[in-house]
């Protein structure tokens, strides 16, 4: 492989890997608040999409203009299903939690699948060139602003956790839930603005998905696994190891489809996933097995 391979392998590696971060950080986020590990974050990625898409195709919005909207609407969803679902099986065994959110997937793409079709749908964004030239390296416009969106966003979701009284309420939700309780949080509604702010995130990485990637009811099938790849890697429950285990399995993933047949690039990403979970369980930033 040469030099010039591996480097552009690298940054399409890392451009995608923020992708991965941002639906991962959406699925850490359910996860430490509520323990909710969440199937149907990739299902809720989908619609995202299909809100960006439509808005293209039936008002000819710019894709990135209807990040908004996505994220508003994807909120709502994202807290309607906390409270009209989850909510009510906040005290069943973890099993039974994973499997509610197993069968909201799963009615959530056949409901898409009913509603939209089958077909593979895009969008095109005017005005910006397809690549930028540096150093006889090609960066897909589309990724690069992709993974700025997402770290701004992850930067966003940090100060937005540490400095308003919503995110603080969250913290002391996801740390003792009951001692939240007893000094005045309302732990439903924190729940459900948890879930919902996850749930946006999914959204606005649809939204960002859709200039260069398909559109189809059941493209959140290929992101989950590897978002759940991306959180075990970073740890359950840590933005920060979410984002950088986001970069990792993007890297991984891109130096694996030069160096592997194509039907073996995500070979990496597994290997690492089992690595990780032999030699780390608790993930790079979980902090130490108990």
């Amino acid at each position: 492989m040469s030099a010039e391979l591996f480097f552009q392998s690298l940054i399409d590696g890392i451009l995608m890997g923020g992708i991965y971060g941002l639906v991962a950080i959406g699925l850490t986020l359910i996860f430490g608040v509520m323990k909710i590990i969440n199937f149907a974050q990739g299902a809720l990625m989908m619609l995202g999409m299909y809100v960006t898409y439509w808005c293209f195709d039936l008002m000819g919005l710019n894709p990135y203009l209807s990040l908004p909207l996505s994220a508003v609407a994807l909120f709502f969803i994202g807290a309607g299903l906390q409270r009209g679902v989850l909510q009510r099986m906040a005290d069943a065994p973890d099993h039974n939690q994973l499997l509610v959110t197993l069968g909201i997937t799963l009615f959530v793409e056949n409901l898409a699948l009913v509603l939209f079709k089958p077909d593979f749908r895009s969008v095109t964004v005017d005005g910006l060139p397809a690549t930028i030239s540096l150093f006889n390296l090609n960066i897909h416009t589309t990724k690069l602003i992709a993974f700025v969106f997402a770290v701004f966003l992850a930067i966003g979701l940090f100060f937005f956790l540490k400095k308003t009284f919503i995110g603080r309420a969250i913290r002391a939700t996801s740390i003792n839930g009951q001692g939240a309780s007893l000094v005045g949080v309302n732990i439903k509604r924190i729940n459900y603005i948890a879930f919902g702010i996850g749930a946006a995130l999914a959204g606005v990485a649809g939204t960002l998905l859709t200039p260069f990637f398909y559109t189809s009811p059941t493209v959140g099938a290929s992101f989950i696994l590897k978002a759940f790849v991306v959180v075990v890697l970073g740890g359950l429950g840590n933005f920060l190891g979410a984002l950088v285990g986001g970069i990792l399995i993007g890297v991984s993933e891109a130096l694996g489809g030069v160096l592997l047949p194509g039907s073996l690039k995500d070979l990496m990403t597994y290997l690492i996933f089992i690595l990780i979970l032999l030699l780390k369980p608790n993930g790079l930033f979980g902090g130490k097995t108990r």
